[in-house]
């Protein structure tokens, strides 16, 4: 029997010697490259942090004493130290472990960190609150993977000399996010400025500091975590690591150390399959593309040139490529800066990391209408992780936005067509958005008015279905069931969802029902704009917005998860045919009664 089957809570840990911690750490490494390789997460950041959450765990005593992993997704070895080892069998899958931090898993999980630069703001206010009622519980912070770049993570340092409460700040540094981090905070940890590399930085600010200890060591980072223990005050305790550490393919991937991967062969860390064209590749060759003939345009990422397409423009033009670093909020004023400095910024992020962003697309960008391109990675549902990475707000945040237009491409030709569209624009911001996803084959327009696009259209039509972005696929699909049905409906596509375009509001005059197919929260979304459009307009064809709900959706694979939210072609069949059969005026009584029929039928 191997050791790890016997560590169930982190108490197991108390009897083992030295020698069987490092035998241990190597169980759970193995343990760790097979789970990950099977279901796919992420397996650098998880390798790294090995004998420092061994060390975490034998010092503290968790969940008296609280454990906040910034970010997250470092946060595997903990799960399988507190009892979650048998529930990765199903890792990232719909109802299975998420790969982050979970509440409702285990007490062991206090907050469900995803976002980087949180974890101290947490443990600040975590620590005050156990001051205050005079509470002796710890509270440990573990900030790596490029998250102390993030400005939240500063404004937390600053006020944690002066809190009441102590908090023990473990700075797991790696040197890397995705990428090697960037900027000055990490020339000086690796020594790069002179002189000490940590010391001055921190205890300047009024913080303890312990370091740098070989973070791989789990004696030396036990020996430092029980002298912060002690303190009388917050330390910061800083931790080599190596990113993918006892791996050697991800060792040696230059990429990200294989910070994230889907399904793939442990031995090689290459894909099991080959993987399919992606809308991330179709930006990222069409942006590179666009940079040959604009000297002007620059790309900005946040700590994610790979992930958001924007590597091959850097290795190309890597004069006009800025990494920011985890540092959302800069990275879009920084590109309100080089706008008002005359070139053409292209920022592009994860949908879901722009909601951190938001004040600064409308006060600092749009405010001043300045031509700042957001390619927005990862919108809509994403699937596998989980509540915090579906991008499903941003059409609903940016809908708020003066000034701003937000294309959704439904295929690579629209991609590229919507991109350049974008970067021509000058007055004002604009937005593109496409999901997580192999990017599909062509959808091809009957003709285009007043610049919406006409996919499908029948004679005497009574619907108009009106797809956003990617949903115009399983939208012609669901067509072509509800023709099965005897409802014929006319597809369009508005290329340009915000603002709405008064040629479709013009369209939709023409139809007796009005129903639109969106990968974002319904409240708020490109339904209710239309709505609003439509009323403005003293048109009176009802509409009827299909989308996400507003709640928090768990992880799960991304066609499941649409479908269980009705937007695969038979639900979105099914809704219309309900919305047919109810309405009571409008639409042909044939119309309804051929609906009412299907739906009955449908329903067995």
């Amino acid at each position: 029997m191997s050791l790890l089957d016997d560590v169930n809570e982190p108490a197991d840990l108390d009897r083992l010697t030295g020698d069987q911690l490092g035998l241990l750490a190597t169980e759970i490494r193995a343990f760790l490259v097979d789970a990950v390789c099977r279901r796919g997460g992420h397996l650098g950041p998880n390798l790294g942090v090995v004998e420092l959450t061994l060390a975490l765990h034998r010092v503290f005593r968790s969940p008296h004493d609280r454990i906040i992993f910034d970010t997250g997704h470092q946060a595997y070895v903990h799960k399988l130290l507190t009892g979650r080892r048998d529930r990765f069998a199903a890792l990232r899958g719909r109802g299975g472990l998420s790969g982050y931090p979970r509440r409702a898993e285990s007490p062991h999980d206090l907050v469900e960190n995803s976002h980087a630069s949180t974890a101290l703001s947490y443990a600040e206010g975590l620590a005050r609150a156990y001051a205050l009622d005079r509470t002796d519980r710890a509270v440990v912070a573990v900030i790596g993977d490029g998250a102390l770049t993030g400005g939240l993570a500063w404004e937390a340092l600053n006020n944690l000399a002066t809190s009441p409460g102590r908090v023990v700040v473990v700075l797991n540094d790696n040197g890397r996010s995705y990428a090697p981090t960037v900027g000055g905070l990490a020339d000086h940890l690796a020594g790069r400025h002179g002189g000490d590399a940590g010391p001055g930085l921190f205890e300047a600010l009024g913080l303890a500091y312990l370091g740098p200890i070989d973070g791989h060591d789990v004696h030396q980072v036990e020996a430092a975590l029980q002298k912060a223990r002690a303190a009388d005050r917050s330390v910061v305790v800083h931790c080599v690591t190596q990113k993918g550490y006892g791996h050697q393919p991800s060792e040696t991937d230059v990429a990200d150390r294989l910070h994230a991967v889907g399904v793939v062969d442990p031995l090689t860390g290459r894909p099991a399959s080959s993987p399919n064209r992606t809308w991330t590749d179709a930006l990222s060759d069409e942006l590179v593309a666009i940079g040959e003939g604009r000297p002007d345009l620059v790309a900005v990422s946040a700590a994610m040139l790979g992930p958001t397409g924007l590597a091959a423009f850097g290795e190309r033009y890597p004069d006009r490529t800025v990494d920011v670093g985890i540092a959302e909020q800069h990275a879009v004023t920084s590109a309100a800066g080089l706008a008002f400095g005359g070139k053409h910024p292209v920022v592009a992020v994860y949908a879901t990391f722009l909601n951190r962003a938001v004040d600064q697309v409308l006060l600092d960008v749009a405010l001043h209408r300045l031509p700042v391109t957001l390619v927005l990675d990862r919108a809509g549902i994403t699937g596998p992780d989980g509540p915090s990475h579906h991008g499903m707000w941003d059409l609903a945040l940016l809908g708020a936005v003066p000034g701003l237009r937000v294309a959704a491409p439904r295929d690579e030709a629209t991609l590229r067509e919507e991109l350049r569209e974008a970067v021509a624009h000058e007055d004002g911001p604009t937005v593109l958005r496409f999901p997580k996803a192999g990017v599909g084959d062509e959808i091809p327009t009957l003709y285009r008015s007043g610049g919406v696009d006409v996919l499908r259209t029948a004679t005497a039509a009574p619907v108009l279905l009106v797809a956003v972005g990617a949903m115009a696929a399983p939208a012609l699909r669901a067509a072509d069931l509800l023709a099965e049905a005897g409802v014929e409906c006319t597809v369009v596509d508005p290329r340009w969802v915000r603002p709405v375009n008064p040629a479709l509001t013009a369209l939709a005059d023409e139809y007796a029902l009005v129903v639109t197919v969106e990968d974002g929260v319904r409240d708020g979304g490109i339904g209710s704009a239309l709505a609003l459009a439509l009323a403005d307009a003293a048109v009176d064809a009802p509409v009827r917005s299909l989308g996400l709900p507003t709640s928090f959706i768990p992880h799960g694979e991304r066609a499941g998860l649409l479908a269980e939210h009705g937007l695969d072609p038979p639900g979105i069949c099914a809704a219309v045919l309900h919305q047919v059969s109810t309405i009571p005026a409008g639409l042909d009584r044939r119309v309804r009664d051929r609906a009412q029929a299907s739906l009955t039928a449908l329903h067995g």
